[in-house]
């Protein structure tokens, strides 16, 4: 068995480096049916006029010969919202309301683009956060954009980050559950994360996430620390996480496995490439047993 079950993405925050007509290019050379989206520079304007998110649309159906690109929506680009402090505001934050309309305005970009999907997180905690004050903040802002994106036939994917206030899969579930469990909000899981954070590993989160996964990341991570690495410069066992994402859900996950390598866009054709052979390999020796790949030479900086 070769296919994949899932479509094979690759997040454009690893391609900081190529405009978007340039990244979508080389993705669809190397395979690729999908691409995560990261909404904001260098990329896509999240306020981008009508006609120009109509023109990504139509290159997206375009590709592979009229078989079309998928697309997820992502929402993390580090300065959009403060060009001094990562990722701010955050929804945990006392004051949230350019993130709350910037993920407001994510449901509105990922429906015209026919996107499923929206990803966002939590955020840091700050040192003088009580865990209570956060998760009534997080009580407080989601819910208003859930129904916005149901409204707009999207599917919000919450994703929990090593280090954020929502950091595991059951953080997650918890704070769906004390939201009434809305068809509307779903999870992304991160692999990698999995192996820093989670307890049941990788195995035992994408169980736990199961019907509710929305959106998955995969990278390679060592277990000590969270640092989005190629395969096979961590501890990430491939096959094995793949052959648990494909009765995750009860059957195949069929959505968007992105690659997430956020620092590597200086060497971005060639983990691309690298990227989507890995997988695909390793997709082979989970259901045949077939033999690893040689790997790639090393490139110059």
């Amino acid at each position: 068995m070769t296919g994949l079950p899932f479509a094979l993405g690759y997040g454009t925050n690893g391609l900081g480096d190529h405009p978007l007509p340039a990244a979508l290019d080389l993705l669809e050379e190397s395979g690729y049916d999908a691409v995560a989206l990261t909404l904001g520079f260098p990329h896509l304007d999240p306020w981008a006029p009508a006609a120009d998110l109509a023109a990504l649309r139509d290159r997206l159906a375009r590709a592979h010969g009229g078989r079309g690109m998928r697309v997820v929506v992502e929402t993390g680009t580090r300065y959009l919202l403060d060009p001094r402090r990562k990722h701010a505001p955050a929804l945990v934050d006392a004051d949230a309301t350019p993130r709350v309309a910037y993920l407001r305005r994510a449901v509105e970009v990922a429906a015209a683009l026919g996107a499923p999907a929206v990803q966002l997180f939590s955020g840091v905690r700050g040192a003088d956060v009580p865990a209570t004050a956060a998760d009534h903040r997080l009580r407080e802002r989601l819910p208003g954009l859930v129904r916005h994106a149901g409204d707009h036939g999207v599917r919000l994917a919450l994703e929990p980050e090593p280090g954020m206030h929502v950091e595991t899969v059951a953080d997650a579930l918890r704070l769906r559950a004390d939201l009434g469990d809305p068809a509307a909000l779903g999870l992304t899981v991160d692999v990698g994360h999995c192996l820093v954070v989670e307890p049941g590993g990788v195995a035992g989160a994408l169980a736990a996430a199961g019907p509710h996964l929305a959106h998955v990341q995969i990278d390679d991570m060592p277990r000590t620390h969270h640092d989005h690495r190629p395969f096979g410069e961590g501890d990430l066992d491939l096959p094995a996480a793949l052959s648990a994402l494909a009765t995750a859900a009860a059957g195949a996950y069929a959505g968007v496995v992105s690659v997430e390598l956020p620092r590597h866009s200086w060497d971005a054709p060639r983990q691309v490439r690298a990227s989507s052979a890995a997988i695909r390999a390793a997709w082979v020796r989970a259901t045949d047993h077939a033999p690893d790949p040689d790997p790639l030479p090393e490139p110059a900086r």
